[in-house]
């Protein structure tokens, strides 16, 4: 690929102020461009600087990196409530709320305020992306940029291609992650592309396995990190992810290919309705 292709991305934009979120702003401004965060409310964008810049901080002291280089990178970044601001970007990368309906109006709206020329990407772990492109006047220019969490420190990135996009944008797109440090893979756009179709699915089964009564939760993890030098179980994993994304993921999946294996188990479910959501609520799985 062409050294040069993302010479034009010069100005992220990033909508959404989340962990994945905050975490785009910083790999997009540590590989040395203008970096615009947008979020919903002035304060939920300082939010996420003032925890960025935090978390900075602490590399700094443990000698991760060098002070200047942590000044740089703030440098880079501001912080905005105005869509408008991104008007500007050469590339807009979405991480708000996994709701179909959410993303296809904010880009419906983002496809007005930015220049013809940019890029619109979805850092959708699940949604079709066709359907997010086609509430644009410009469905060639989008593309799914998945970054996986925490972004800095996750070498993957999955470039979903839809239908609608050109050839030159799904180039640009895995230029972009590969200049950011990142191992790029171009995927179909399907439910679940590649890690999230293969991943959940045993996730779902170790719930199933635990309600069977095969093992306990802890027996399961233990085997799983031991067995297959897997760096956390899958019941820590699903604590991690949050049991409500990893529910949407697999109502996604059991949607789009009706395979009984996607459906979600019984415990899982009930445990989002009860609003036990991992390590983001305290309770999943186990209690933190």
């Amino acid at each position: 690929m062409d050294e040069t292709s993302t010479d034009h991305i010069v100005t992220v934009g990033v909508l959404g102020s989340g962990i994945m979120g905050a975490g785009l702003v910083e790999v997009a401004a540590r590989s040395g461009r203008t970096v615009i965060l947008r979020s919903r409310t002035q304060e939920s964008a300082d939010a996420a600087i003032a925890k960025l810049t935090s978390g900075l901080g602490r590399q700094v002291d443990k000698g991760r990196l060098e002070a200047d280089e942590r000044d740089a990178i703030l440098g880079r970044i501001t912080a905005t409530s105005d869509l408008h601001a991104l008007a500007e970007c050469d590339l807009v990368v979405e991480s708000v709320v996994e709701d179909l309906d959410v993303k296809k109006e904010l880009f419906a709206t983002l496809d007005a305020v930015v220049e013809p020329h940019a890029i619109l990407a979805t850092n959708t772990s699940t949604l079709p992306v066709v359907e997010i492109a086609m509430a644009t006047s410009h469905p060639d220019r989008v593309c799914g940029i998945h970054f996986f969490n925490p972004a800095p420190m996750m070498k993957l990135v999955e470039v979903i291609r839809p239908l609608t996009a050109s050839d030159d944008t799904i180039a640009t797109a895995l230029a972009f992650a590969s200049s950011c440090g990142k191992d790029a893979v171009e995927v179909v756009d399907r439910a679940g592309f590649i890690v999230n179709a293969l991943l959940f699915p045993y996730l779902n089964n170790a719930v199933k396995m635990w309600e069977q009564g095969t093992a306990s939760i802890e027996d399961i993890d233990t085997a799983m990190q031991g067995g297959c030098n897997f760096p956390m179980g899958p019941f820590a994993l699903l604590d991690l992810v949050g049991l409500d994304t990893s529910l949407a993921i697999l109502d996604a999946l059991h949607t789009e290919f009706g395979d009984p294996n996607f459906m979600a188990a019984t415990s899982l479910k009930r445990m989002v309705a009860a609003g036990h959501l991992g390590r983001k609520t305290g309770r999943g799985f186990r209690a933190y």
